[in-house]
């Protein structure tokens, strides 16, 4: 698929292993820099190092990144569906929404990490039946958003993070503008086609949807593999162990200016 796109750059600031006042300085940091989009994830432990390392909660701080920051778009990588009842989360994201002045993207999957379901009280349930729920979700929170007062400033994007080939891709297909996957530039382009194919079975231009993947290297390593299979938003992961550097997130920036032209 050939997307007309400028790329773009993410930096999910994973909020683990570090006090608050550093996250809040490597996103003014990172917004400085030229980063098209901050994250973050919504998980309640560290997903590694110290497992009972210091961590942060999601939405509180994606409320404080809005009111903090002023043209980066800011989101969660990604939300669990599983944590918030989905006209709640609707209206939390319309408020940050408004807060940010449209700046908000709505990630959200399914959920996985099981310490965040059973030291918080969810229902871990199956892989099946989170997916399903999430399903089920996805209309209530645009039906929310349509009876809301005020309404969003925008039609807010909706991120759709994971793989699952029947179902996760085919929510995207049905609900998503950015899709983001996993893995090489083998599995991401498999993966993409696939997508393409939930598209066109539900009559949707597979264009519309934007696809994003997290990536690990140095730009020289696969971006233009990752460019050429349809990626347009690459992200770079970093946490707080040993302090935030971003001299990797800051080579992918000046790829995308090289890039983009």
């Amino acid at each position: 698929m050939t997307d007309p796109r400028p790329v773009r750059i993410g930096l999910q600031l994973q909020p683990q292993h570090a006090d608050y006042a550093d996250i809040r300085r490597t996103v003014a940091t990172a917004e400085e820099a030229g980063v098209d989009i901050v994250f973050n994830w919504d998980h309640f432990f560290p997903l590694y190092g110290e497992p009972d390392g210091k961590h942060f909660e999601c939405w509180t701080m994606l409320g404080a990144w809005a009111e903090a920051t002023s043209r980066v778009e800011i989101g969660a990588l990604v939300t669990c569906n599983s944590y918030r009842n989905p006209e709640l989360l609707a209206d939390m994201a319309r408020t940050v929404d408004h807060i940010s002045d449209g700046r908000l993207i709505l990630g959200i999957g399914s959920g996985w990490f099981q310490r965040d379901y059973d030291e918080y009280g969810y229902e871990f349930g199956t892989a099946g039946g989170r997916l399903n729920d999430l399903a089920a979700a996805l209309p209530r929170i645009r039906s929310r958003w349509s009876a809301l007062n005020p309404a969003p400033t925008r039609d807010i994007p909706i991120l759709i993070g994971g793989g699952g080939e029947k179902k996760t891709l085919r929510y995207t297909a049905e609900h998503a503008g950015i899709w983001h996957g996993f893995g090489d530039v083998d599995t991401v382009t498999r993966k993409s086609g696939i997508l393409d194919g939930h598209c066109r079975d539900i009559g949707r231009d597979p264009a519309e949807i934007e696809r994003s993947v997290g990536v690990e290297g140095a730009p020289e390593d696969d971006g233009a593999a990752l460019y050429d299979a349809g990626v347009r938003l690459f992200t770079v992961g970093q946490d707080g162990q040993g302090g935030y550097d971003l001299s990797r997130l800051k080579d992918w920036i000046a790829w995308r200016d090289e890039r983009n032209g």
